[in-house]
Order: C-alpha cells, then sequence, then structure tokens
C-alpha cells in the first residue's frame, strides 16, 4: 500500500491541498490503481502476440483528392462582400 507521506508528497507535485480524509481516500484509491498495474503486469505477453501477429488493419482513410469548386461560387461571395480590393474580401486590421 501506498503510504500517506506518498500521498502527500504527488499531492504537493499536482499542487493539491488534501484533507486527512482526502489523504486516506487517495492513499486507498492509488493503491489500488497501481495493483491494478501489477496485474497488468503478470499477464504473458507472449499469448497476446500470438493473436495480434495474424491480424491485418485497414486503413480507412480516404484519399487526399483535391476537389474542383466552381470559380463562379467564389466570385458569388466576393461579390456579396460589402468591401472588397481586387478580388478579395477586405477585412479591417487587427493589430
Amino acid at each position: 500500500m501506498i503510504s500517506k507521506d506518498e500521498v502527500r508528497h504527488i499531492a504537493k507535485l499536482a499542487r493539491l491541498e488534501l484533507t486527512e480524509s482526502e489523504t486516506a481516500k487517495m492513499q486507498k484509491d492509488l493503491s489500488s490503481i497501481l495493483d491494478y498495474f501489477d496485474l497488468l503486469k503478470k499477464v504473458k505477453s507472449e499469448k497476446l502476440k500470438a493473436k495480434n501477429s495474424g491480424l491485418k488493419f485497414k486503413s480507412n482513410l480516404r484519399k487526399d483528392e483535391v476537389k474542383e469548386k466552381p470559380a463562379s461560387l467564389a466570385n458569388n461571395l466576393i461579390q456579396a462582400a460589402p468591401d472588397k480590393k481586387d478580388g478579395y474580401i477586405k477585412v479591417k486590421s487587427i493589430l
């Protein structure tokens, strides 16, 4: 089990102020989390590697293709803007 001093040290690193009851609860919670990690370490990884070796992953990503948009769409948007210059929409300077 993790000690109360270790919990206080972790709380200090995380800049947390814990009451005595919160420290006791964290001691219990952190101990159970660390126990679970110890359980995971004991799993035989050879069996997992054998199961995963035959898997084939398929990419579900689409191809990166340029889709041409009609020039009239851009022109219509520029024409609808209240202030424009040289085919661009003119906006106020922010700096």
